[in-house]
């Protein structure tokens, strides 16, 4: 007799364990919500380019020859910022998705969104040498369907270190800004129209999934870049917790993001793409302005869930300058800050947390006051922005010395500084380029010979405050067009500089010194 007790029993069992089996191996599914500007990006169909990038003795006479005969360490600190970014570069790894040789970050073979944006931009200066830039087109190339793009790549086999939803899986959004500096400098609308898709739409989806229903957004230790810093409250994570923020330096980049995405969208004849950021940006532009900003102590501050300040005056407050976010009746006292030895004004300035704050470190404690070069070309630039060309000159200055007398004792350039003087950072990488080659090339050349190139390299004005001789030769002025600038010594900085200036072609030079200002033509290849 067939027990069909036993026989009905033993084909649930049966059927059951097919089903957990079906189940645990069912992959997860696809959520995503297609962005139709991804569609048009072109970077995710393209063919990896497997050029071997030139070693840097190969390249070496194609990129600018600064001359400064009184600061031989300068020169000396430049070639090597050169030198070791050119140990950093690498080919495409084959199976790994990326599609163009790139500039590492010097850190564990992963591309860095943060780090690489910066990185690119005293590549630009390298460009006759090597296309820095094409190292942001690793990171269009992984965009998903959705227009969500990692912060952190593998080199080796293209995955991403984080899952998409982690609070820590993207941003700062800065890709932009790197986009715009080459514009700027270049004039490539092309290249305009071709990053502007997936540019667009990664701001959609870090809008959709990085703002608080207030409007104003929200990041982490790690998604902002600045690990460590002390921004939180209690109970949460400085590393990987929101804490429930609303914080100043997301609300404001994502303002600047959307300024440059408008910028563009009118150069390539896209408004119609970028009405929503029009309006945005006037509702985050006031939100800063009356959220953010603290009347009694002048300065901009993170949010708690309960909207009070958490009064942490962090370099990331002076975002807004470049922003366009500071009211002209706030701009002094906000400034004031940095002139403040108590806050900013330190041996090494700026620290990336003011000095007043009980978590401020005197060897830097890596963001809890350390000088970094990214950091500190964004409120150089702020300050250019707002056409504080003496303060800017001042911090820079102080902070090339800085890194020039560090270079000198220890014959390399470092991830990051201790604002103190005496004080060695602690947690910092050495033969660091990566980042801090911004300091001994674009600060240099920006800051220190005081050379500004023009929107699309017309035209340059050269704020002249060094009273020895130097210049430099072979730097891109626009595209295709070289120049030389060299400035003879002076005896007082009001004496008009005596220079001279060959071009490749016909460029408008505005000669800046303390004493006066003259517009000058220059033909091309004359001198």
């Amino acid at each position: 007799m067939v027990n069909t007790f036993f026989i009905r029993n033993s084909i649930i069992i049966l059927l059951s364990l097919f089903s957990i089996n079906t189940l645990s191996a069912q992959k997860s599914l696809l959520t995503d919500i297609p962005n139709r500007y991804v569609s048009e990006n072109k970077f995710l169909q393209k063919s990896p380019d497997n050029m071997i990038p030139r070693s840097f003795e190969e390249c070496k006479a194609k990129l600018p020859q600064p001359e400064w005969e009184a600061c031989p360490d300068a020169i000396s600190a430049y070639w090597k910022a050169w030198e070791i970014a050119f140990s950093n570069l690498y080919t495409v790894e084959p199976g790994s998705g990326l599609i163009s040789p790139y500039i590492d970050a010097a850190f564990n073979r992963h591309l860095f969104m943060w780090d690489s944006s910066f990185m690119v931009m005293f590549g630009r200066y390298g460009k006759n040498a090597f296309n820095f830039q094409q190292t942001l087109d690793n990171f269009y190339a992984k965009q998903h369907r959705d227009g969500f793009i990692s912060r952190e790549i593998s080199q080796i086999d293209g995955s991403e270190s984080f899952e998409k939803y982690d609070i820590s899986s993207t941003g700062p959004n800065l890709l932009p800004w790197a986009e715009w500096e080459y514009y700027l400098m270049f004039g490539n609308k092309e290249r305009l129209k071709d990053v502007f898709p997936a540019l667009l739409a990664y701001y959609q989806w870090f809008r959709s999934n990085y703002s608080w229903p207030d409007g104003s957004y929200f990041s982490s230790g790690w998604g902002c870049g600045m690990d460590n810093q002390p921004r939180l409250q209690k109970g949460y994570s400085v590393d990987f917790s929101h804490g429930f923020m609303s914080w100043v330096d997301i609300t404001i980049q994502q303002v600047f993001a959307g300024n440059i995405l408008v910028e563009i969208a009118e150069i390539i004849n896209r408004r119609d793409d970028v009405k929503d950021i029009i309006e945005e940006n006037k509702f985050l532009r006031q939100y800063v302005r009356d959220k953010m900003w603290d009347e009694a102590s002048a300065y901009y501050y993170d949010l708690y869930r309960d909207g009070t300040p958490n009064y942490v005056k962090s370099i990331a407050a002076y975002w807004s300058l470049l922003a366009n976010i500071v009211p002209d009746d706030k701009l002094e006292r906000f400034l004031e800050h940095l002139s403040n030895p108590m806050e900013f004004n330190r041996n090494h300035r700026p620290p990336t947390l003011s000095a007043d704050h009980l978590g401020y470190e005197p060897d830097g404690g890596y963001w809890r006051g350390g000088v970094w070069a990214p950091t500190t070309y964004m409120l150089l630039k702020g300050l250019t922005n707002c056409k504080q060309d003496s303060l800017a000159y001042e911090i820079a200055l102080n902070h090339y010395n800085n890194v020039i007398d560090v270079y000198n004792r220890t014959g390399t350039l470092w991830e990051n500084y201790a604002p103190e003087k005496g004080f060695f950072p602690k947690q910092s990488r050495k033969d660091f380029v990566g980042w801090t080659g911004i300091t001994p090339i674009s600060i240099l050349f920006e800051y220190i010979y005081g050379i500004h190139i023009q929107p699309e390299g017309n035209s340059v004005v050269w704020d002249v405050r060094l009273t020895d001789t130097f210049g430099v030769k072979n730097l891109p002025v626009g595209k295709g067009n070289f120049a030389d600038f060299i400035c003879h010594k002076r005896k007082r900085k009001t004496d008009k500089p005596d220079i001279r200036v060959k071009s490749d072609r016909d460029i408008t030079l505005k000669l800046i010194w303390e004493g006066g200002s003259e517009i000058i033509y220059i033909k091309g290849t004359s001198l």
